[in-house]
């Protein structure tokens, strides 16, 4: 299945263990940051929650601590800190706007893609991580969309990410919004509307590292990487791109006394200086529609693409100007890898689904070596959420509700395969002895009891 062709988430040993493994990535984190699932992909950027250990099995009557229904639509990982989750979603209204076209009267558009005449409330909540209910509601924004998004998109499906002190949600073109863990609204941005390939929508997060927020636009009109005081939300800098349509969130990597701000994409892959936005270095050999985020690992970046062609890259964060072709692309591959789900870097193996199917393979992180490749996920027919893993255990979360649970490690086996009423397009978060799977419909609780 293809997304965007029809779219078109304790003990020191562990600790050492995970943060050996992400060495470039930050300065050490805190034990907040390791015990919760604070931005896109989770503490480490990776995909790994690395003192978690949440159950293996579960069904709509086992292992559900609770479970909530969500009013609209969204894609986007549920965020936990501490005893809150934080869930961001838009409510389509009944209230009309006269000046628009009314969708049933509008040219026919590759894919079925309709732009809405009606209001949309942006919402962001506010859940107590125990029960679920609801602590706060803020509505960032009441308005007509300016365009259409995939079927299989949402007009919210960037993950909020938070430093513990702010919670920072970016409704794409309707504005970036800065709250208090108590929902006070401490500042907002305006931007300007974008258009994107086909109307398929906006997807790409927000990244925060120390007191920097850091945004992606990349769209059928001037791209854009930019900088804001996380603290204010004053822009710090603002640097163009050249890249087609993207939906990939960035990552922030210190090496080497430097904090590196890479960017996947078709044209280049880009890493930025994140103190004044000066390009490091760039590598060319992704394909369309990149989607998957980088991850990084021991000096090391790795980038994937998977739309009308497989690319995969090892690159070293030593590099300096263009490196495409040259010895700082470590190795490579040129199949079976991801469309829309991302890499999931756990210790030295990486794991990534084949487009938006099924199959899953894996290799040695340090040479691009196969462990095993190919192998099926049965139990589920097709994944848009990006693989996690925790306690030596790796969750796939399946579009139609089916979620294989499988072991860590060289050999492919399949510990379990659940099933809930629901279907699941958002990545999976974890945190603790809970796993935050949201559905279309619900967010669910999972937790053994």
């Amino acid at each position: 299945m293809k997304w965007l062709a029809r779219f078109a988430m304790i003990s020191t040993v562990c600790f050492a263990s995970a943060f050996a493994a992400v060495e470039s990535l930050a300065a050490e984190p805190s034990a907040a940051v390791l015990a919760n699932w604070h931005q896109w992909r989770g503490p480490l950027a990776t995909g790994v929650a690395p003192q978690a250990d949440p159950p293996t099995e579960w069904t709509e009557t086992k292992n559900v601590a609770w479970k909530v229904a969500m009013p609209g639509r969204g894609n986007a990982t549920p965020i936990i800190w501490e005893d809150r989750v934080f869930v961001v979603t838009v409510v389509p209204t009944e209230k009309i706007d006269p000046d628009k076209a009314d969708p049933a009267t509008q040219p026919e558009r590759p894919f079925g893609i309709k732009f809405p005449n009606n209001f949309h409330q942006y919402v962001t909540l506010c859940l107590d991580r125990d029960t679920g209910k609801e602590l706060w509601r803020q509505v960032a924004a009441e308005k007509v969309p300016h365009s259409g998004t995939h079927n299989d998109n949402t007009y919210a499906s960037a993950s909020p990410t938070t430093d513990g002190k702010r919670l920072y949600v970016w409704f794409g073109s309707v504005g970036l919004f800065c709250y208090s863990l108590d929902g006070e609204l401490l500042w907002e941005r305006e931007f300007p509307e974008v258009e994107t390939r086909v109307s398929f929508g906006e997807g790409a997060s927000p990244v925060l590292h120390g007191d920097r927020l850091v945004l992606v636009r990349d769209h059928e009109g001037a791209d854009t990487i930019e900088a804001f005081d996380a603290k204010t939300g004053e822009m710090l800098w603002r640097e163009e791109r050249d890249e087609p349509t993207t939906w990939s969130t960035p990552l922030i990597v210190e090496h080497a006394g430097r904090t590196q701000v890479v960017t996947n994409g078709k044209n280049r892959v880009r890493s930025y200086d994140l103190a004044d936005g000066s390009l490091i270095w760039e590598c060319g050999g992704q394909v369309d529609n990149v989607t998957p985020s980088p991850v990084a690992r021991d000096g090391v970046v790795y980038c994937a693409s998977g739309y009308r062609g497989s690319a995969l890259q090892a690159i070293s964060l030593d590099s300096t100007g263009d490196v495409t072709g040259t010895d700082k692309v470590l190795w490579s591959l040129d199949r079976n890898t991801p469309y829309v789900p991302s890499l999931l870097l756990y210790d030295d193996l990486l794991y990534y689904t084949q487009s938006n199917e099924a199959i899953v393979s894996c290799v040695d992180a340090d040479t691009g070596e196969s462990v095993f490749e190919r192998s099926r996920l049965e139990g589920i027919r097709g994944l848009y959420a990006s693989p996690v893993g925790a306690a030596e255990k790796v969750y796939f979360a399946g579009r139609d509700g089916g979620c294989v649970v499988a072991k860590k490690g060289p050999e492919f086996e399949i510990l379990a395969t659940n099933e809930l009423d629901d279907g699941f397009d958002a990545s999976p978060a974890i945190a603790g002895k809970q796993l935050f799977l949201r559905g279309r419909q619900n967010l669910y609780c999972i937790e053994a009891k």
